[in-house]
């Protein structure tokens, strides 16, 4: 199954380069939104399947952002991810309705599929 993407990084490098990435490995990016405000509004109109997003944006937090699509029951599945390590955000991932996380340096097609299909 191709799964549809909203990459959300304020980097428009790494969103990119994970377009690239994702789109060489089968998903359909349908969307990237630089910053918290614009993801939210990105994710109502266009309605992925999954929203890759960063923990740390310039104007909501990934985390805050996380809450508010979860607040759709049909909402996409969210999978956090960041340059930092996991263990930086301490029990906020656990508390977070976000699926998963992935380091940046480990993103992957198979990465996002595990968390998509529910094994991550």
């Amino acid at each position: 199954m191709a799964w549809t993407v909203l990459i959300v990084d304020d980097h428009a490098g790494f969103r990119g380069f994970a377009r690239r990435l994702l789109e060489a490995d089968g998903f359909i990016v349908v969307g990237e939104a630089g910053d918290g405000s614009s993801a939210v509004e990105a994710a109502a109109r266009l309605r992925p399947a999954l929203v890759l997003l960063d923990v740390m944006l310039p104007d909501i937090d990934g985390f805050a952002v996380a809450r508010r699509l979860a607040e759709n029951v049909s909402g996409p599945t969210v999978v956090l991810t960041s340059s930092r390590e996991a263990e930086d955000f301490g029990g906020r991932l656990d508390r977070s309705p976000a699926r998963g996380f992935i380091h940046k340096d480990d993103l992957s097609g198979a990465a996002l599929a595990a968390f998509a299909d529910g094994d991550g």
